[in-house]
């Protein structure tokens, strides 16, 4: 490897794909793998240890999620350097991730050369989202936030849990979790709950990893 290589961090938990990811990059000159994680946790700490120009980064990860893992890094490093790289589309996992300070979004689907393309057009400073995804953000940014209880509110939606359920579970009333369903189901441009529930999974609204986690 030559000085001018650039330096990469692979972070991806499942096993033979990042074995996979390290030996393409390996083999293609001026790129050099020099450490990978496969947790976020692990990822934080091999950042912190080799200093890559380069970090490609799945967003579901053991321990700390993708968009976790950017956003404490860039913390403590501003120009950290991030290419997301995973199966997930949805909207709101692409909107998060830039929000975070990713360079690039890239699905599992593309080409080798699509990524070896995008690791150096983000190494050079620029940002790289592919038409298909730009075209999700731009949907992403014409709707209505939620707010972090109508947040609350689908999450437990989610989990299946009824009107009276939620109540008890977020202390509120249950004239208030209806009043909250209205609205988020005007948000999210759907007309029932069973709608609201696939519709905050499919745009990664609500994470699948939180639904791992018991209610509090």
């Amino acid at each position: 490897m030559t000085q001018e290589s650039i330096r990469v961090l692979v972070v991806e938990d499942h096993h033979v794909v990042r074995q996979g990811l390290v030996a393409l990059l390996n083999v293609v000159d001026g790129l050099e793998v020099v450490g990978e994680a496969a947790d976020g946790v692990e990822a934080i700490s091999q950042f912190r240890k080799h200093l890559p120009a380069i970090t490609l980064i799945d967003l579901r990860l053991p321990r700390l999620s993708g968009v976790e893992v950017i956003q404490r890094v860039r913390m403590e490093t501003p120009q950290a350097r991030f290419i997301v790289l995973t199966t997930y589309d949805g909207d709101e996992d692409i909107y998060r991730a830039l929000q975070a300070g990713a360079r690039a979004y890239l699905l599992k689907g593309m080409t080798s050369d699509e990524l070896i393309d995008t690791i150096r057009t983000v190494h050079a400073g620029k940002s790289y989202i592919p038409p298909a995804i730009a075209q999700r953000l731009a949907e992403r940014m014409g709707t209505e936030e939620l707010t972090p209880r109508e947040f609350d509110v689908l999450e437990q939606i989610v989990r299946g849990k009824s009107n009276k359920e939620i109540a008890t579970e977020l202390d509120i009333s249950e004239a208030t979790v209806k009043t909250h369903i209205n609205s988020l189901l005007g948000k999210l441009g759907v007309t029932d709950r069973t709608q609201a529930a696939t519709a905050a999974i499919q745009r990664g609204i609500v994470p699948l990893e939180s639904l791992r986690k018991p209610n509090a």
